[in-house]
């Protein structure tokens, strides 16, 4: 049985992660009352199981790491105090930034899985909802490959590391990009023996090659992790008391395997009965104003199967709200979105690489590396590097990646000037505050015209 819809609502916003809570805001302050369908823990990935408890093990991590330095004897945190710590984080925040934050607008929340039965239509828990429009922003989920015997010796995703069961001593981390690198320094900072299985040839395989190699040479020679890439994995299979991986060169031991393989759209939706298509990545297939093929239907967020982030899934959710019940016509600026890897020290992007740019533009790039910078001399943290790539004839800045001290918050500059188009000379003429390493943005522009391994502090 089910209960046909009393009427035709104005917008239904099926999720109610970041996308979903920013198109749902959006939609109250242009005055409309939205339904809001969902399931799970309310605010979806990232306040649950994603950046913030992630962040706060790092932090704890850090912390203890720091501490050990200072002392010169290894500190290590208490292993469940420090996930304790994490949850107490996780539900205040999701209290006060999701829950107490809809209580504040006037929606219409039913917890339940939707799925369309017509190209205006859904339901949920047997009752029957229409609307004149939707925004879909259901998120993603763990992309679990095909690896003989994994299924049954069992494993690990992002949700169960951020909980574990038990207290381990060694993990085999599978996968080379964002989730792999911020697992394996925080659990290498619990006190765990980590190794990390990359298929790809290097670690954050789209990233500039200079940055992946030097974060894989600061993870190998620092916090002691052995990272083996371009390897195949054959099996997995169970051993007494623990897991081997079977590899094209040998086989690892550990007490768990953690997958980092990626994420996939959640679409399981009968998006088919909507007339909504997929894309290539498996994501909802939109338009630049997050259009899907259904006229009406809108989406935002990781469903996309684009970059994956929190605060392009936030933007998203406002500007499809702003199009689905405005008709207006607002696009996001791809070029400019930031994003930064978590491990310390930090790894940050954005724009293009020297590979992509130089594929539309005549371009010039300079790498400096952070021993240049006097904050990171006065800090003693002076490995990595920052690279930028430039439109040569111009001077526009089109891309920068840094892996160095808070390039977490130094990209946040870069990513401004590249969305207002700012060249090299805008970024020398604007003066930083020394030191700091934001500083460092302005002296790798300030290689494109002089040595700055011959220059003062503080030269302009």
């Amino acid at each position: 049985m089910h209960t046909r819809a009393n009427k035709m609502e104005d917008l239904v916003i099926i999720g109610y992660g970041a996308a979903g809570f920013s198109a749902l805001i959006r939609a109250n302050e242009l005055g409309i009352k939205p339904v809001v369908i969902g399931y799970g823990e309310i605010g979806g990935t990232c306040v649950n199981v994603g950046c913030v408890p992630s962040k706060r093990m790092l932090r704890i991590g850090e912390i203890y790491d720091y501490a050990s330095k200072i002392t010169k004897t290894k500190i290590l945190p208490e292993f469940f105090e420090a996930f304790k710590d994490k949850q107490e984080i996780v539900s205040k925040l999701r209290k006060e930034k999701y829950e107490d934050v809809l209580n504040s607008y006037d929606v219409k929340l039913i917890k339940g899985k939707a799925y369309f039965i017509s190209p205006n239509a859904v339901k949920v828990n047997g009752e029957i909802i229409e609307a004149k429009k939707f925004i879909i922003a259901t998120g993603s989920s763990p992309k679990i490959p095909e690896i003989k015997g994994l299924k049954e010796v069992g494993y690990w995703t992002n949700t169960e590391a951020l909980s574990p069961d038990r207290k381990i001593s060694s993990l085999i981390i599978i996968g080379g990009r964002a989730l792999a690198l911020e697992f394996a320094q925080m659990y290498k900072k619990l006190g765990v023996d980590v190794v990390i299985l990359q298929r790809s040839e290097r670690i954050l395989p789209d990233w500039e090659p200079e940055i992946s190699l030097s974060v894989k040479n600061y993870l190998e020679n620092v916090d002691e992790i052995p990272i083996f890439t371009n390897i195949k994995i054959k099996e997995v299979v169970k051993g007494r008391d623990t897991k081997i991986v079977k590899t094209d060169r040998g086989e690892v031991e550990a007490d768990e395997i953690l997958l980092a393989t990626g994420r996939k759209p959640n679409v399981d939706l009968n998006l088919s009965t909507a007339n909504v298509e997929l894309n290539e990545n498996g994501g909802i297939k939109v338009d630049e104003e997050l259009r899907t093929t259904n006229p009406n239907i809108f989406a935002a967020g990781d469903v996309i199967g684009d970059k994956m982030l929190e605060a392009l899934a936030g933007k998203e959710g406002v500007i499809a709200a702003e199009n689905a019940i405005l008709n207006a016509h607002r696009k996001i600026d791809r070029l400019s979105i930031p994003q930064a890897v978590f491990i310390e020290p930090n790894v940050a992007r954005v724009g293009l690489t020297q590979i992509e740019a130089s594929k539309d533009y005549e371009i010039d790039y300079r790498v400096v590396k952070m021993e240049s910078i006097a904050k990171a001399q006065i800090l003693r943290e002076t490995w990595g590097l920052i690279k930028m790539v430039i439109d040569k004839k111009y001077r526009t800045i089109l891309g920068v990646q840094i892996f160095g001290k808070y390039a977490a918050e130094v990209i946040n500059e870069a990513a401004l000037a590249i969305k207002f188009r700012a060249t090299i000379d805008d970024i020398i003429d604007t003066i930083h505050v020394f030191p700091t390493m934001s500083e460092s943005l302005k002296i790798v522009a300030m290689s494109f015209v002089r040595d700055v391994n011959k220059m003062s502090c503080c030269v302009d």
